[in-house]
């Protein structure tokens, strides 16, 4: 396979993947972004490269093409490449970088020939260096040959290629979304519960960090049952109840997400969910009898 790489967009992605493949021996070609100071700015992150200030024809020097642009400007690469090349894309391997969308989005370029396939890396990143690819997990799907280049790319930086089902896309996104960015909220606003009562940040975080990463590092050795603790593993329910009168201070949103995770526990976590559910609900209802009475939100 000749192993030349074209990349439209010079963001946090183009610019850790392209750096990794150039390492591993990938040909960079064509560098576009936005403008071409962020163009120059990516070639020399990533070491090679030429820099393009716009998407032009020399794209299709190389053989493989990765759009990594954000998610809602993929669809427009894609046509604005099936515009310029049109027929001189056959035979090309284009693959974009997107979590939530599929290569369905890639069908501009595969109407003239090209292959197509998505390839997303589990990972953050964050600008700050390259982010690790070892074991981390590189989801892909679309065209068999595409797919085939993807895979090699993935295992080139360490990562371990995973096919899913492109119409599973976004719901794979979901799950990954839940368990990064949802996760920072939550640890932030548990931070912030503990300053509200005089900690300050660095004495909150450093409450909360090990405690979380215990029952992280038990969810990975031991499983979810045996990871699961606090008052509702234990059905204390009183306790329940005492969390939610102490937020009442807090915003609002912050006792609704943590009604919102209790049923979600107990539809996870709970053998009797309906049980559970149940006794979640006498508690919101008593809560808010309690605050009509005294003609507060509940």
């Amino acid at each position: 396979m000749a192993r030349t790489l074209a990349i439209i967009g010079g963001g946090r992605v183009g610019r850790a993947l392209g750096r990794r493949l150039r390492e591993q021996g990938w040909k960079i070609g064509a560098v576009t972004a936005r403008s071409e100071a962020s163009a120059r700015r990516a070639t020399r992150f990533i070491g090679a490269g030429k820099a393009y200030g716009s998407l032009s024809r020399n794209v299709l020097i190389s053989r493989v093409i990765l759009i990594a642009t954000p998610d809602d400007a993929v669809a427009g690469a894609a046509a604005d490449l099936a515009r310029i090349a049109a027929e001189e894309l056959q035979g090309k391997i284009v693959l974009h970088t997107s979590g939530a969308l599929d290569s369905r989005v890639l069908h501009p370029v595969k109407v003239h020939g090209a292959v197509t396939a998505s390839m997303h890396p589990l990972q953050t990143f964050s600008g700050v260096g390259v982010p690790p690819f070892d074991g981390r997990v590189f989801t892909i799907e679309g065209d068999a040959a595409a797919v085939r280049v993807a895979r090699q790319m993935a295992r080139a930086l360490g990562g371990v290629p995973v096919q899913i089902a492109g119409d599973k896309k976004a719901l794979y996104h979901a799950a990954a979304s839940m368990a990064a960015g949802h996760a920072l909220a939550l640890e932030e606003a548990a931070t912030r519960m503990l300053m509200s009562m005089g900690m300050n940040r660095r004495e909150a975080v450093r409450a909360l960090l090990p405690l979380t990463r215990q029952v992280l590092e038990n969810f990975e050795r031991l499983g979810p049952h045996s990871a699961w603790t606090g008052p509702l593993s234990r059905h204390d329910y009183s306790i329940v109840a005492a969390h939610l009168g102490a937020m009442r201070d807090m915003p609002e949103e912050f006792m609704g997400a943590y009604e919102a995770l209790n049923r979600l526990v107990a539809r996870v976590l709970e053998a009797d969910t309906d049980g559970m559910l149940g006794e979640l609900e006498k508690i919101s209802a008593v809560r808010s009898r309690k605050a009509t009475a005294l003609g507060s939100p509940a």
